[in-house]
């Protein structure tokens, strides 16, 4: 009987209880506060590491004509997918298609710009030893000069030539495996929702848009299927977030 009582005693102990309690307590306060670990960011290049200087409206409508760029138009509010669109063309409709995209990336790469915090931003990533990749509709020659000409390096870099291509989650699933890393511990930054957001989306990754003009506030955009996590309006705004919103490990 005294020894049923001290079990029972010890038991009910108000200071085990306590202890206990306190304990979970502390735990789940860690738990809820824990940021999510990233240990990769992969970078769109046109108009997010550089300077938009593409008319991309413009060759839209040299590649469709005016009739059929502005039908196109209407059917894709957060975009033309003008290379998933010209695949179903003819051989020769094809070619004359990526002839006149060449000429535009061509003029495009006469006044390639890095982008304001471009640089600063990867300084930063380096000193987290936090991964960066890129993914581009762009061609390999365009990656090979921007690497060549700003001292930037990202690896992967998977251009054009790599299929399928943006917004297919498949480029950046890659670069996961390629890091061995899981895509919940990657973020997509690009300035297109249709390309970027929807790739990084997709593989299940985080995602920031860039919108330095505020056009994705525009009412058209208010119903897209993916929408960013984060939006920002330049590039030196994400080191603060990152380091907010994430524990930053290798």
């Amino acid at each position: 009987m005294q020894l049923f009582l001290s079990k029972a005693s010890l038991f009910f102990n108000p200071r085990t209880i306590f202890s206990s309690l306190t304990t979970m307590a502390t735990s789940t306060s860690i738990s809820l506060s824990s940021k999510p670990r990233l240990k990769g960011i992969v970078f769109d290049m046109d108009g997010t590491l550089t300077v938009p200087v593409i008319d991309f409206q413009a060759m839209y409508r040299a590649v469709l004509g005016h009739d059929e760029y502005l039908a196109v138009k209407s059917k894709n509010p957060s975009g033309i997918d003008i290379l998933h669109h010209i695949e179903s063309w003819s051989p020769d409709k094809q070619h004359r298609a990526y002839e006149v995209i060449a000429d535009y990336e061509k003029q495009g790469l006469d006044r390639l710009q890095i982008m304001p915090g471009a640089a600063e931003l990867c300084s930063f990533l380096d000193s987290r030893n936090i991964r960066r990749g890129l993914i581009t509709r762009n061609v390999k020659d365009a990656v090979d000069l921007f690497h060549e000409r700003f001292g930037v390096k990202f690896s992967p870099a998977l251009s054009r030539e790599y299929r399928p291509y943006k917004p297919d989650p498949a480029p950046l699933l890659h670069i996961c495996s390629t890091w061995e890393v899981q895509s919940n511990e990657v973020m997509m930054i690009g300035d297109s929702l249709k390309d970027d957001v929807a790739c990084g989306k997709q593989a299940g990754a985080f995602t920031c848009l860039l919108d330095e003009t505020g056009r994705y506030d525009a009412p058209e955009y208010a119903n897209v299927q993916h929408k960013p996590d984060y939006k920002v309006s330049s590039l030196v705004e994400v080191q603060s977030l990152l380091e907010r919103d994430f524990e930053l490990t290798s």
